[in-house]
């Protein structure tokens, strides 16, 4: 499974921005506190339909978000889905993507690196027989997830792109949240 992005920070990245969120968080750290949420149902079979919920930022929820997206989730036919819309593993790739492509545009902007071209290519590997309960030897979830990053930058030495992706992984929000453990907690409702 592979997931392409691409970004030009001409477009996205507004250091100034950057600069007064930091300066806002590092002044009043509850902005700093920020919750997510999401509401998902069966929509039959291995199908579910999720939306978003509101968004909590220093204690105040912005209901503005509440069903404002949609998405939907499937499994491919050949592991017994329908194929009606994109897998759970493959959200997981795309939300390192997603957080990869701000993470990446937000350092090359602090470090005046432009990047005229960004892909990045993702993996998810996984065995089954873990979660099918073959193996119990065999992690249930990823083995490995993978991310090749091609960088148009023009001027930028290599040495300065390798240590700009270096940094990328030391400060990707959702990286750290699959490479290191975090508590899930699953409650019946």
């Amino acid at each position: 499974m592979t997931e392409m992005n691409t970004l030009r920070t001409e477009a996205f990245a507004d250091l100034a921005a950057i600069e007064a969120t930091v300066a806002a968080v590092t002044e009043q750290r509850e902005l700093g506190k920020v919750s997510f949420s999401m509401l998902s149902e069966s929509a039959g079979g291995l199908t579910a339909e999720t939306i978003t919920g509101p968004l909590t930022q220093a204690g105040i929820a912005d209901e503005s978000r509440r069903g404002k997206f949609t998405l939907h989730s499937d499994e491919p036919v050949s592991l017994l889905g329908t194929d009606t819309a994109v897998s759970p593993a493959e959200y997981i790739l795309k939300a390192l993507a997603g957080c990869y492509i701000v993470t990446l545009a937000s350092l090359a902007a602090a470090r005046n690196i432009p990047l005229k071209h960004v892909a990045l290519t993702l993996g998810f590997d996984i065995d089954l027989s873990g979660f099918l309960g073959i193996d119990d030897s065999v992690r249930k979830g990823a083995q490995q997830i993978t991310v090749d990053v091609q960088i148009d930058s023009p001027g930028t030495s290599r040495k300065d792109l390798e240590d700009l992706i270096g940094a990328l992984e030391a400060s990707s929000p959702i990286r750290d949240t699959l490479a290191n453990p975090v508590p899930v907690i699953t409650r019946l409702g």
